[in-house]
């Protein structure tokens, strides 16, 4: 365990790289509009810059806190900030599709970085810092998110595009000496044979279950190609779960998964992370589209940029209090006012839409809520599971909210495609649609205050966890 004296180092260390890693993922939304024509590539390959971002995450976020778990997770948070930075330079380097596929692809597969953060406080903290220290370090992806989308605007705007990714390549650097500097190796690992079989069948089920969301609205959801790709999502998830359940060291543990605190953790954040991101599919579509609409505010992308920043500042003002709430009520509490928090902001939201202001409003709402409620998973989920298990859990709680999310994006996407206006020669979202998938999130905000709510009432204080040999 380290000194309380350079404790609050290693917590702002690992909370600025989680940070980093999520204005990478951040910083290419102002260059949608633009990919096909900065590429020279046609409309639907240019979003595999998008799509390969995600695969790459989910394939990495599990396979790298297992192997934190068993080698190291400072190690392996090293691990993660190279590829970050390599990606980020082959990135800024890239005037054709195919590099920038590859760039992004590296880019996404440091997404393991908040998992092994949380994972790296659990084994150094005091116990009295960790609640919230782990708090700030979950809710630093949507801090990042916030904070990264204005200043990625900003750029984008006023210099060339290729400074993004030199930008994000420059913060990783940073990020990465400050680790190597401040963030001392835990002791605390199981060594072991790493669960190759494992890892290669959940990453081809992910795959083929997040390319069929990605894609089906483009390729047609009741097309071969989609339907194929479920099936096999289905049928590999079946194999690999046989798999992991018969051998000695899994990649997953489905044995402590299927506890209840643990299962019901991961299905509420499944389902928190589709109410968390209709926000960031509505407001900037509300900003942008023309006042002549009737509904838009005709504002540009710097514009939503700013709107949206402020709550990333409110998440992280959120995160110590979530803290507080989850030491003297518990984390269960904190996760179902979070979650009530987010359908109250959408709920306000479908009234209020009619004025910048009321954005901002909704948008700072809906960021308290992730706060408290992001601040509350780790707790959950490590309070549940042994010390050698604690990267491994963390990072499949992270793969849950992201599964979430790209479901929320595909029927945000569906909603909003089918109840349209004329708009000229085009058709454009109407208010309507916007009105119902904000509905959807508070719906869904509410399923997973449901979910909550079946937790166990309190869970115990998290102990700092005993170093334990590394061959062990």
């Amino acid at each position: 365990m380290i000194p309380p004296s350079r404790a609050t180092s290693v917590v702002v260390v690992l909370a600025f790289s989680g940070i980093v890693v999520a204005l990478m993922q951040t910083l290419i939304i102002p260059l949608v509009p633009m990919l096909p024509r900065l590429l020279r590539a046609d409309a639907a390959d240019a979003t595999w810059a998008i799509t390969a971002t995600l695969l790459a995450g989910a394939v990495a976020t599990p396979t790298m806190g297992r192997l934190g778990d068993m080698y190291g997770k400072r190690r392996m948070l090293l691990v993660s900030l190279g590829l970050m930075i390599t990606g980020s330079v082959v990135a800024a380097l890239s005037d054709t599709l195919l590099p920038m596929v590859v760039g992004r692809t590296l880019q996404g597969l440091s997404s393991g970085v908040i998992p092994l953060g949380i994972s790296i406080m659990r084994d150094e903290l005091p116990a009295d810092r960790l609640g919230s220290a782990t708090a700030m370090m979950s809710a630093s992806l949507g801090v990042g998110g916030a904070l990264g989308l204005p200043a990625a605007a900003l750029l984008a705007q006023y210099t060339d595009w290729h400074v993004l990714f030199w930008a994000s390549a420059g913060f990783g650097v940073v990020a990465l000496a400050l680790v190597l500097s401040l963030v001392p190796e835990s002791q605390v690992r199981t060594g072991g044979r790493f669960d190759v079989v494992g890892a290669l069948g959940l990453s081809v089920a992910l795959i083929c279950l997040l390319l069929a969301i990605s894609k089906g609205a483009a390729w047609g959801w009741g097309s071969a190609l989609t339907l194929s790709l479920f099936g096999a999502a289905v049928v590999v998830l079946l194999l690999w779960g046989r798999w992991e359940l018969r051998t000695r060291q899994p990649l997953v543990d489905l044995r402590t998964t299927a506890r209840r605190q643990v299962l019901l953790t991961n299905l509420a954040s499944a389902v928190f992370g589709f109410a968390m991101f209709a926000m960031s599919l509505v407001m900037p579509q509300l900003l942008q589209l023309p006042t002549a609409t009737g509904y838009g505010l005709g504002q540009s992308m710097l514009a939503v940029g700013l709107v949206m920043a402020p709550s990333g500042l409110v998440m992280m003002a959120t995160a110590p209090l979530s803290a507080r709430v989850s030491r003297l009520r518990g984390p269960k509490t904190t996760l179902m006012v979070g979650a009530a928090i987010v359908a109250a902001g959408y709920g306000i939201n479908i009234v209020l839409m009619s004025a910048t202001w009321h954005l901002v409003l909704v948008s700072c709402v809906i960021g308290a809520g992730i706060g408290f409620a992001y601040g509350a998973m780790p707790a959950l989920v490590m309070s549940a599971v042994p010390n050698s298990e604690t990267a491994a859990a963390n990072s499949l709680n992270t793969l849950m909210r992201a599964i979430g999310t790209s479901v929320s994006s595909a029927v945000a996407g569906l909603v909003l495609a089918r109840l349209t206006i004329p708009f000229g020669d085009t058709a454009l979202p109407s208010q309507g649609g916007f009105r119902i998938v904000m509905a959807i999130g508070a719906g869904t905000a509410l399923v997973a205050l449901l979910i909550a709510s079946f937790l166990p009432r309190r869970v115990p204080a998290l102990p700092p966890a005993e170093p334990v040999p590394a061959a062990a």
